[in-house]
């Protein structure tokens, strides 16, 4: 029987559907690109990738450290996992792959950064003055991420009620993280400092809460979900207060180095647009939410789906509207900014003789808004985030415990209840900033006087001098009016003897207290 030989177009007909079944295997394999690319890449360059087995010098791949936390799910989300993949929104929409590198150890992660192993590395504007000035590269910050909103808590032992209940007590806490940052701003929400606790310092907020668990503090800042486990383990323990109420404290960025944001503009951008498309998505949509935690449960250990829902639950994915309004670029913004709390914690850190910040630049040096002001997103998803709606005072607010109370002096001419600028300059001062990061929470303004005079009349007085002081914040700070619980107590509080002029002029005081809903 006679052989049938191929023709020359069914030789050529086969072997281009050989090269084809080969080509689509490695697409599928997601190692078509990298061959494709090194045609053109120097080969000392790929040698030098190859034998240091990691993404430096690839263009084609930005790798961003990042801690086990809930507040980069946007990035995740969009990446479509952690490593770097085809499957990547990132890859599909810009022409790049993005890798997040898990790197809980803080020292280890500013040493990658260091290396080069991560080209973007998170750290937090309140802490970011302690470290800005000895990290090499003149690192800057291009985007904002989260707002803690939740993720750090004081848990406390039984019979701590309020913060100055803390005065004296052993408090378990990561110093120049920013669960120190919390700290100190509480406890000046409370008329207290640093040097009215004993600081139990922990290398981490993991290890401040098992300190607590071992009960061998009487508090410690930790981060969720410890704060539950804290609570289950210890009896009567409690959280006192969290970022849910303090809600601009603690603020999640990233850096990069700045020759890096100066040669890499243009992926930088498209890299910040990816990440607040998948924010606003999640924000936007429970079903989005569920998708993101599922991303992130499969990357961190220990934790369910439902341990990461509630983890994203506990930031504010921020937006690119929120960005605009944190790098100053929102006029219509009245709350903290990034420059705000990179400024005001470089001074409380000072002033608590932390030399690290020292050598903190201007924040003007230590923050580059590139990508954000090259980004144009639109619709409501992408706007920036309101002010709370408090909703009208009831009898209830009034009488709700206090958490913290600021004692600030103002002086009231005999009979007169309208501020002075130097009354104006006081609450601008010693409250404002205050007001500000604790944004959720409501405030009670309680007005006070000293015994002269009949109670009848006291008490009226210090009620109109209280809501003076709301209407100045209402005005001039643009804050919530259903925020405030206004209240006069006249000569009915005080806090020393009024058998003296001293004791006297303590007790004309007026009272700032942060309340929680």
């Amino acid at each position: 029987m006679a052989r049938k030989r191929l023709t020359m177009f069914s030789k050529l007909l086969i072997t281009l559907l050989v090269v084809g079944g080969i080509a689509f295997g490695l697409y599928q394999a997601g190692l078509l690109d990298s061959i494709l690319a090194g045609e053109n890449k120097d080969p000392n360059t790929e040698n030098n990738n190859n034998n240091n087995n990691s993404n430096k010098n690839n263009k084609d791949v930005i790798s961003v450290g990042v801690v086990t936390w809930g507040g980069y799910a946007g990035g995740q989300y969009f990446n479509e996992g952690f490593e770097a993949n085809t499957k990547s929104r990132f890859y599909k929409d810009y022409g790049f792959k993005v890798d997040f590198k898990i790197l809980d150890d803080f020292v280890a992660s500013r040493k990658a950064f260091e290396n080069n192993d991560v080209q973007l590395l998170w750290c937090t504007v309140d802490a970011f003055p302690t470290e800005s000035g000895s990290l090499s590269g003149d690192p800057q910050v291009v985007f904002q991420a989260d707002w803690s909103r939740g993720g750090d808590a004081v848990v406390v032992r039984r019979g701590i009620t309020k913060v100055s209940d803390l005065k004296g007590k052993k408090i378990a806490v990561a110093e120049l993280t920013p669960s120190h940052s919390f700290l100190i701003w509480l406890l000046e929400a409370g008329g207290l400092t640093i040097d009215d606790v004993e600081i139990v310092t922990q290398p981490n907020a993991i290890d401040a809460a098992a300190t607590f668990k071992s009960k061998q503090v009487d508090a410690a800042v930790v981060w969720s979900p410890d704060d539950v486990a804290c609570v289950e383990s210890v009896p009567g323990a409690k959280v006192l207060e969290s970022s849910r109420n303090a809600s601009h404290i603690i603020a999640d960025v990233f850096i990069a180095k700045k020759d890096y944001i100066n040669n890499n503009k243009e992926q930088l951008q498209q890299l910040y647009e990816g990440w607040m498309k998948g924010a606003a998505e999640i924000n936007k949509s429970d079903q989005a939410k569920r998708k993101a935690a599922k991303i992130l449960s499969a990357n961190f250990d220990g934790f369910s789906e439902d341990d990461t829902y509630a983890a994203i639950n506990n930031v504010r994915l921020t937006t690119h509207g929120d960005n605009l309004a944190f790098f100053g670029m929102d006029n219509n913004y009245k709350n903290v900014t990034g420059e705000d709390l990179y400024n005001s914690m470089k001074l409380k850190y000072s002033k608590y003789g932390y030399k690290e910040v020292n050598a903190a630049p201007n924040w003007r040096l230590v923050s580059n808004a590139v990508a954000v002001k090259n980004t144009t997103l639109a619709g409501p998803e992408h706007k920036s985030e309101g002010a709370k709606d408090f909703t009208p005072v009831t009898d209830k607010d009034v009488k709700r415990p206090a958490i913290a109370t600021k004692a600030v002096s103002i002086n009231f001419g005999t009979g007169e209840y309208k501020l002075s600028e130097n009354a104006k300059y006081i609450i601008d001062n010693e409250f404002v900033d205050i007001a500000r990061s604790f944004s959720n929470s409501r405030i009670r303004v309680e007005g006070n006087t000293d015994n002269v005079g009949s109670a009848s009349s006291n008490i009226s007085l210090s009620k109109k001098r209280a809501q003076s002081v709301v209407e100045y914040l209402i005005r001039e700070h643009k804050m919530p009016r259903n925020r405030f619980i206004v209240v006069g107590n006249g000569p009915n509080k005080p806090i020393a003897s009024n058998n003296t002029s001293d004791g006297k002029a303590k007790n004309r005081r007026t009272d700032f207290e942060l309340v929680a809903e």
